[in-house]
């Protein structure tokens, strides 16, 4: 009876998930999902693994939607019990920037787009968060196509930021310059629009718009 108490809890189908989850993470892609060497790090065995999923497909399908609470809809559902769309927008940008600094799930993924599975799993995602920031920007007084380039605006600026993250995190602003750069960033995306014929809207010097 000893023995048996000190047997490690049956293993759930969350359980490998994250295991598959963290084995992107620490591999740099899909290659890293194995399940052999999963089961050894889970202390399991590979009856564990067909006990839940048919197929290593299955795993992966289950790893990336785990991805997909974890990094999209978990985050949302914290922004929901603030009521100001501005504070949320700031909020976002300091969670994703600060998250796509530390975690290189997004990456290793974009890097893999071509997959189909992984195709599929950032089309939802993008499509998830363009209509969150599009709700925020229409809550902010914006009119929906307004708010929809404005979506796509910080979307691509974030898309960038994670990718220069991991590739030249130098260039970017750290300590207090990293909060004016924020600051910059959210005044840029919460200017008024300009009223058609002002200079602002017709000036186009510095824009390439003459090439």
């Amino acid at each position: 009876m000893a023995q048996q108490r000190r047997q490690r809890p049956s293993l759930t189908a969350e359980d490998w998930a994250e295991a598959a989850l963290s084995a992107i993470r620490e591999g740099g892609g899909l290659s890293a999902v194995a399940v052999e060497p999963l089961a050894v790090r889970l202390g399991a065995t590979k009856g564990s693994f067909y006990w839940h999923f048919a197929n290593r497909e299955a795993l992966v399908d289950a790893a990336l939607a785990r991805w997909e609470q974890q990094a999209t809809d978990a985050v949302i559902a914290r922004l929901a019990e603030e009521p100001e769309p501005a504070v949320r927008l700031r909020r976002l940008f300091a969670v994703t920037s600060l998250a796509a600094a530390e975690d290189p799930v997004e990456p290793a993924l974009l890097a893999q787009a071509g997959h189909p599975r992984v195709a599929a799993a950032l089309h939802r995602v993008v499509l998830r968060r363009l209509d969150y920031l599009t709700e925020l920007f229409s809550e902010l007084g914006f009119t929906p196509d307004e708010a929809r380039r404005r979506s796509l605006h910080a979307y691509s600026g974030y898309l960038g930021h994670a990718q220069l993250a991991h590739a030249v995190p130098e260039v970017l602003p750290r300590g207090p310059e990293a909060r004016t750069y924020l600051d910059g960033i959210l005044r840029s995306l919460l200017s008024p629009v300009p009223s058609p014929g002002t200079a602002e809207a017709t000036d186009t010097r510095g824009t390439g718009a003459e090439l």
